[in-house]
């Protein structure tokens, strides 16, 4: 059986040689265990500004089995993920952050569990000491909140999985442009098993992971996997609807009473609820707007600029770099 390790790198010059060295040790050991028959390494540079690709260029040159795919722009960590899955040529893929936070050597057993018949292993952090304080609170709200929201998550689940060649397959025939793959692989249904494992410190660098771009990929959960968020919308104008018809009560009995102060019940109260509230949820129906603007468009995910030992089929060996050919069809859920 032949494995691929899919890896995807922004900004990782000071980690890479590191990564490659103990995945190389492993994959190797693996041989010679006779756990996998072959290997391929791919790296997926998403627009990295450092010395990252000339890094990567450098070990497919020395290693043919090394692989990388190279974006033409910054694309993101989700499609870059995608990428290297869709050009995977094993029988296994397993996807791995390339700041070693997330163990490799948990990837055996994964192979075995996998061998066993799971077709999805996940890597779950049962130990996030080495997380700030405020990483790890607002990691645990995302996923109950994301619960809440009635999205399937795997709890403590980042992308540190295995795939068999049927859930890779299956995973092809996905062509939204808007991808998470956390909800995406648990709703697929395939039979999945669980590998846990402490989280350890970053090797070198910094995080990519800002705020900004946190906020950005709860959003990104939320819209892509659950209209409950409309659905609420629709209970709580309802329940203010009620709210509405109570208050015009109210308002005529204190008028009938003499009691009424004017113009505060009728115009102010109204104004600042059902404006504040409408102005809400346009906001929220303006997200589903927009996840529809962007799905019409029909843009790719990702635009590949070059590869390196490369081949069509995703496991030959072709020294050259192909330019500009590899770009992702959203239609059809291959790359041409």
């Amino acid at each position: 059986m032949k494995l691929s390790v899919v890896i995807p790198c922004f900004n990782e010059e000071q980690v890479i040689a590191e990564v490659n060295k103990r995945l190389y040790t492993l994959m190797n050991s693996y041989i010679e265990k006779e756990l996998i028959g072959d290997y391929e390494i791919i790296y997926v540079d998403d627009g990295s500004s450092d010395g990252t690709l000339p890094v990567l260029k450098r070990l497919a040159e020395a290693d043919k089995r090394v692989k990388t795919i190279s974006f033409s722009g910054n694309f993101g960590h989700q499609p870059a993920l995608t990428a290297g899955l869709y050009h995977a040529g094993g029988d296994m893929a397993v996807s791995l952050d390339a700041d070693l936070q997330d163990p490799p050597e948990i990837i055996e057993e994964m192979i075995r569990r996998c061998k066993d018949g799971a077709d999805i292993v996940y890597g779950v952090r049962d130990d996030r000491q080495e997380d700030t304080w405020f990483k790890r609170a607002s990691a645990m709200a995302f996923y109950k909140f994301m619960t809440m929201m009635g999205v399937n998550l795997i709890y403590n689940h980042a992308d540190y999985r295995l795939l068999s060649r049927p859930a890779l397959d299956a995973f092809k025939r996905y062509g939204e442009v808007n991808r998470f793959l956390r909800g995406m692989f648990p709703s697929m249904g395939f039979k999945h098993s669980i590998v846990t494992y402490k989280r350890e410190r970053r090797f070198a660098g910094t995080t990519k992971y800002t705020l900004k771009k946190m906020v950005s990929f709860a959003v990104e959960g939320i819209t892509s996997f659950t209209n409950f968020p409309l659905r609420l919308a629709f209970v709580l104008g309802f329940i203010n609807f009620l709210a509405a018809i109570a208050l015009g009560i109210w308002t005529i009995v204190n008028k009938l009473q003499g009691s009424a102060v004017p113009g505060w019940a009728s115009i102010v109260l109204p104004m600042y609820l059902f404006g504040g509230i409408q102005l809400m949820f346009i906001g929220i129906l303006s997200e589903y707007v927009g996840k529809i603007y962007m799905e019409v468009k029909r843009r790719p995910v990702f635009i590949i600029r070059e590869t390196y030992n490369l081949g069509n089929d995703s496991g030959g060996g072709v020294s050259n770099p192909r330019r500009n050919k590899d770009i992702f069809d959203k239609n059809q859920g291959n790359s041409p």
